[in-house]
């Protein structure tokens, strides 16, 4: 599908000839930096420039010789699927010394290095921007000590750095996620699902203790993610009193049915005197509860005195308080290892691309930035001005300014916690307010992992605000059957991790049934719609748009919540279930690829879902590594295929062994998949075999990630707050009446916000017959697959980071990042 004109700047006009470039990681591992790394040295070879490895951090940089070694383009080959970091990563006491920063300029200047990509946390991009301050000072010295000539001075008179910060903390201030953290999520929440198998058959409670020792990010989203019962965080310590009404909480819990409780604490928690809160302590309290509770502690987690709050405290509190067999679980490394997400794959690679960039547009005057993201869009920030105010977080703590620390976190921060707080507490009925009105939750289209997350987010806001619940089975068509009844805050206990649609969905249109919905809705006073589901969602709702000037029941407020794993819903940049699905595509790759690990050169076919919407096999792509993708929106034809076969070929008789094609299921009616497996198996004989796989459904499977539990989560609330401004604003002489069209709308992410459109602005934005919107953000990611894949092609720049300021990047929308 054509975009829209943008400037662009060729290959021949992104040139870097002349730099040398560096790339160092330092500071803890994160899953995702070798994506990052894997992505500067292509980008940097692709414009012409120099890069090399700097082994062991700065300390390799100190040591120099074999540490700073030049790369190429088949050294980061298979790098992307691996964890940690290849390039290796130390702590280097050396470098914070003015000695050893002289030793690691002499060793850059020998080399003619004066452009620096640092990977790493707060500390590491410091010491880089000190480094940078003090570059001309430490050139003079070692021309004044005879170690380097004296026209290098002005040779390589200023060192530019860019900074990408890797922390699975996401402690970092002026992003909404760093490299590493959705995929350390990915591990707290496989070991949660797990546990929470076992505390079911035995009626145990389980404390899991996090990392996250100043910053409890993990632990509030790992908590969200999994309807933990109780999370301790370093940057909001409980109130005095917490101990009981945490016992009274998980008493309730229990005494509703449920069969475990899960508490998730951070791992130096303290209360607010300072005490530590131990394991041992809750173990002690638990005395009168039920089955099962879940409470997740961050590491660093504290009171309001500063007084630490730990697993064994916690533990020793319920056990002594109820009585209830109560394990610790301390998740430890585990949450550093193992392979990357693809969210980190792809935030990794779009911003090792970024950050080349930057560094080829900087300048002498050009201050040490960081590339960072905000919603969907990459920015640039000034490294000190985010390393202060990561410091201000802290010292925040430090002086018991809590709610101001959690400010200085981000909105991100602050809506994760105030969805917290709104999903897990449920107030008294006599605190609700009484609303009297009714609210039908259904699901529309194919399953898609999160949906369950987005009805409970869904249902337990709507309660909380005073709403009657109604949840209606198997969409419009269970609708139109009377399959509709109530639904209860404890009715939704455990949805969070479930994937499909426990309510049931099906793709059937209301326009055959309007005159049975309608009565249905009358019968129950439904007084509000919240559809969860896909292209036929927004179809749906059109249809009950148009049909209000025949049906005064659907005048109510009507909206919708994108759930797909195609991620063809216009309006939104983001569907609940796509990241499921690209995280389904990228483990299988990463598998298929292994397979023909020690055999001959081979190259794979895969298939993809998707409709016509090229977004799973595109960034599917891009996460695994593929040489190329074929979809609808960007028409080829056999002498791309001839020349795609040509490009692989020339790959395959360097160190290059495998190779990885996909394609999305309905990009060319006669360039099927079976024709491009044997176009590639004929074309390529003698240098390469093929073997196709069609991963099929299993795309649509399985649990929800981390993203997806979140993002449902998070959207829906919104969408369920939306419901009840409009209730109110819609309420006339005992009736709701809405008729406008801002009364039927979607909620989509879109850049950085998080914005409602009425569904009828919709439709000059929609392909109807190919169930597509007309334009797609993702299709700028695809030269960014074809650049590491090692094609010349056209580069998109329009869209790259400005430099801007750590406040300004901050959308208005309070709920801008709403996904992270």
């Amino acid at each position: 599908m054509a975009q829209p004109d943008t400037k662009k700047i060729f290959f021949e006009n992104l040139s870097g000839a002349g730099k040398a470039i560096a790339v160092l990681t330092s500071g803890g591992d994160a899953q995702g930096m070798n994506a990052a790394v894997r992505a500067v040295v292509r980008m940097g070879l692709y414009v012409g420039a120099k890069v090399y490895f700097i082994h062991e951090g700065y300390q390799g940089m100190v040591d120099g010789g074999d540490n700073i070694e030049e790369a190429s383009w088949e050294s980061v080959s298979s790098m992307l699927q691996i964890g940690g970091t290849v390039i290796g990563s130390a702590r280097c006491k050396e470098f914070r010394s003015h000695e050893g920063r002289l030793k690691a300029a002499h060793n850059l200047v020998q080399r003619g290095i004066t452009n620096l990509c640092v990977i790493g946390g707060d500390g590491s991009l410091t010491g880089a921007n000190l480094f940078r301050e003090e570059w001309s000072g430490l050139l003079s010295e070692l021309v004044e000590q005879g170690s380097i000539e004296a026209d290098s001075v002005q040779k390589y008179s200023a060192l530019h750095i860019v900074g990408m910060v890797g922390s699975i903390d996401n402690d970092f201030c002026g992003t909404d996620m760093t490299i590493g953290t959705d995929s350390a999520l990915h591990r707290i929440i496989e070991v949660v699902d797990a546990i929470m198998t076992t505390a079911q058959s035995h009626q145990r409670t389980f404390v899991l203790e996090v990392m996250g020792r100043h910053c409890g990010y993990l632990a509030l989203v790992s908590a969200l993610a999994c309807g933990a019962d109780w999370v301790l965080i370093p940057e909001m310590p409980p109130e005095d009193g917490w101990e009981d009404k945490m016992c009274e909480k998980l008493s309730a819990t229990r005494s509703r049915g449920t069969r475990l409780n899960i508490i998730i604490v951070a791992e130096g928690a303290i209360d607010r005197h300072g005490k530590p809160i131990t394991s041992s302590f809750v173990k002690e309290n638990r005395a009168g509860m039920k089955r099962l509770n879940i409470i997740i502690i961050a590491e660093g987690s504290i009171d309001q005195n500063n007084k630490p709050i730990t697993t064994d405290y916690v533990k020793d509190l319920v056990v002594k308080n109820l009585g209830f067999d109560t394990r610790v679980t301390i998740l430890g490394h585990v949450q550093r290892g193992g392979t990357p997400s693809a969210f980190d794959r792809i935030l990794a690679s779009r911003m090792g691309v970024e950050a080349v960039l930057a560094l080829l547009e900087t300048t002498a005057n050009t201050p040490a930035c960081v590339v960072s993201l905000s919603g969907n869009q990459s920015v640039r920030l000034p490294l000190m001005e985010c390393v202060q105010m990561t410091q201000a977080v802290q010292k925040a703590m430090d002086e018991k300014r809590f709610e101001d620390a959690v400010k200085l976190r981000g909105r991100s921060f602050e809506n994760n916690l105030r969805t917290y707080k709104l999903l897990a507490h449920r107030k008294p009925e006599t605190e609700l307010p009484v609303s009297n009105f009714n609210v039908a939750v259904l699901n529309v289209g194919a399953p898609a992992a999160g949906m369950n997350a987005a009805v409970r987010s869904a249902v337990r806001v709507g309660i909380s605000q005073g709403h009657k619940m109604f949840a209606v089975s198997d969409g419009f068509e269970g609708f139109s059957k009377g399959q509709i009844k109530e639904i209860k805050w404890a009715d939704v206990g455990g949805w969070t991790g479930q994937g499909g649609s426990l309510l049931g969905t099906k793709r059937t249109l209301p326009a055959k049934h309007l005159e049975k919905i309608a009565a249905q809705m009358r019968e129950n006073n439904i007084n509000a719609l919240l559809v969860v589901g896909g292209f036929e969602a927004l179809l749906s709702l059109l249809e009950l748009q148009a049909a209000r000037g025949t049906f005064d029941e659907f005048c109510v407020p009507m909206i919708m919540v994108p759930a797909t794993v195609s991620n063809n819903v216009p309006g939104s940049d983001l569907s609940i279930g796509a990241d499921t699905a690209l995280n389904a595509i990228t483990t299988t790759c990463d598998r298929i690829k292994q397979s023909a690990s020690g055999t001959k050169r081979r190259v794979f076919i895969i298939e993809t879902m998707g409709g016509y919407c090229g977004y799973l096999a595109s960034v599917g792509g891009l996460a695994s590594g593929a040489d190329a993708a074929y979809i609808y929106e960007e028409p080829f034809d056999i002498k791309d295929l001839q020349a795609n076969v040509e490009h692989l070929t020339e790959k395959m008789k360097t160190s290059i062994q495998r190779g990885l094609v996909l394609r999305n299921e309905n990009s060319n009616d006669n360039y099927t998949t079976d024709f491009i497996y044997q176009l590639y198996s004929e074309e390529g004989r003698g240098v390469f075999d093929c073997r196709k796989n069609v991963l099929g459904h299993m795309q649509q499977g399985g649990a929800p990630s981390p993203f997806d539990r979140n993002f449902g989560t998070k959207i829906s609330a919104k969408a369920m707050q939306w419901v009840t401004n409009k209730l109110l604003e819609t309420f006339r002489h005992g009736r709701v009446f809405a008729n406008t069209q801002d009364s039927c709308c979607l909620l989509g992410m879109r850049r950085r916000a998080l914005v409602f459109q009425p569904v009828v602005d919709l439709k000059d934005d929609t392909d109807f017959i190919h169930r597509i919107p007309k334009e797609q953000w993702w299709l700028k990611l695809r030269p960014l697959m074809k650049i590491l894949a090692k094609y010349k092609t056209s580069y998109d720049v329009s869209d790259s980071g400005q430099l801007e300021h750590v406040v300004g990047s901050r959308p208005k929308d309070l709920d801008a990042a709403a996904a992270m």
